[in-house]
């Protein structure tokens, strides 16, 4: 059961279909110009988040993490926008972000969920939202979710909202 306040929301994830389950409500919310940070240990559930960001969003296609390639560019049916999935985890730093133009996807008709943002977060834009997994057994996560900003402070609301309506 989640407890929060205005800007913070914290989740206890029992398996993997519940961290989906919790991504497909936020990205069933996620609109143009959106950055969400993803941060946690190897194996935490952020790819399985992200996976669940896209299904409730509408991707055309599966999401996989895309580490080799650093960023995924997924596109919906219904109005052809994007959504932008990034893996920073090979970077060092915000040069690295600048480098290779990261900062852009934040500016363009999409929205951009990171994982690894604390590799490069002296570029990431101010207003986010940050979410934080951490390991509490073989199968459960606890997830802290924070907001900086009030877009982000609204979609923690509403993602309250959904998360009563569910259950």
């Amino acid at each position: 059961m989640p407890t929060s306040n205005s800007a913070h929301l914290e989740y206890t994830s029992h398996d993997l279909a519940q961290t989906q389950a919790l991504g497909q409500l936020l990205g069933a919310l996620l609109c143009p110009g959106d950055v969400v940070c993803l941060s946690g240990d190897l194996g935490a559930g952020k790819t399985v988040f992200a996976q669940g960001i896209g299904r409730g969003w509408g991707a055309r296609e599966r999401v996989t993490s895309p580490t080799f390639t650093l960023v995924h560019e997924h596109r919906r049916d219904a109005d052809g926008t994007v959504f932008y999935h990034v893996d920073c985890y090979r970077l060092d730093g915000a040069g690295d972000a600048w480098g290779i133009g990261l900062e852009d996807l934040w500016h363009d008709e999409g929205f951009v969920v990171i994982e690894w943002p604390e590799h490069i977060q002296a570029a990431l834009p101010a207003e986010r939202l940050w979410i934080d997994f951490t390991f509490l057994g073989a199968q459960q996560r606890h997830l802290a979710l924070q907001a900086s900003g009030a877009r982000y402070v609204g979609l923690l609301a509403a993602l309250r909202e959904q998360l009563s309506a569910t259950g």
